[in-house]
């Protein structure tokens, strides 16, 4: 499958607008806004977890980065609230759930190689700043009035609240815009919480998907 794979070109979805779609597991939807491949893919989603539903345990071969958004999710590790943060890198295991049921915005096989950084950041920490490591920039940022914000690596946003106007379209929460390089972000907002990542929208030395050729 391949959905919304052109990074030459501005890209808009709004999540919220979109129909939830099963996964192999019992009680698991998503919304797709990105996607590289059949079940296992390159891919950024909206996921939704049912009271009570799990995934098994798996490993995330080419990385996981999570954003709750909604109630509690949970693995072997430990409860992450909504407003958590955090990256597995390659090769870390985990069996995802949800007792009371959430919702997560989900980026699968995008790390580069050679990224190993392990992070889990709660909700109190999970702001400013998330991750730097001097080819990606990961934040959540509050903004009002005019933005203008310069792009030369590439931009990628999720909508947590509030409104964004950008290009005459309103973004509203679960709306997320990708910007290729060289094209600045321009938007009027008013109370928009956003998490923006500033980094090429595929990392060049991206992590291959099984079966890719070299």
């Amino acid at each position: 499958m391949q959905l919304n794979t052109n990074f030459t070109r501005p890209t808009v979805v709004h999540g919220s607008r979109l129909d939830w779609v099963p996964s192999p597991a019992a009680g698991v939807e998503r919304k797709m806004l990105y996607r590289d491949g059949a079940e296992v893919a390159r891919a950024t989603s909206i996921v939704r977890y049912a009271p009570g539903s799990a995934f098994p345990e798996h490993v995330h071969t080419g990385g996981e980065e999570i954003l709750v958004l909604v109630g509690t999710f949970q693995d072997e590790h430990g409860d992450y609230p909504a407003g958590s943060y955090f990256r597995n890198p390659p090769g870390t295991r985990h069996s995802p759930a949800a007792a009371e049921g959430c919702e997560i915005f989900v980026r699968l096989w995008q790390f580069r190689a050679g990224d190993t950084a392990q992070i889990a950041l709660p909700p109190g920490q999970a702001e400013g700043v998330l991750f730097d490591d001097g080819f990606e920039r990961v934040g959540i940022e509050t903004w009002d009035g005019t933005i203008r914000r310069d792009n030369p690596r590439g931009l990628e946003m999720m909508v947590l609240s509030g409104s964004l106007r950008v290009g005459g379209e309103e973004l509203t929460a679960q709306s997320w815009l990708r910007l290729p390089a060289g094209l600045a972000l321009v938007a009027e907002a008013e109370g928009a919480g956003v998490w923006l990542k500033d980094a090429p929208l595929q990392h060049a030395d991206v992590l291959p998907l099984p079966g890719a050729a070299a």
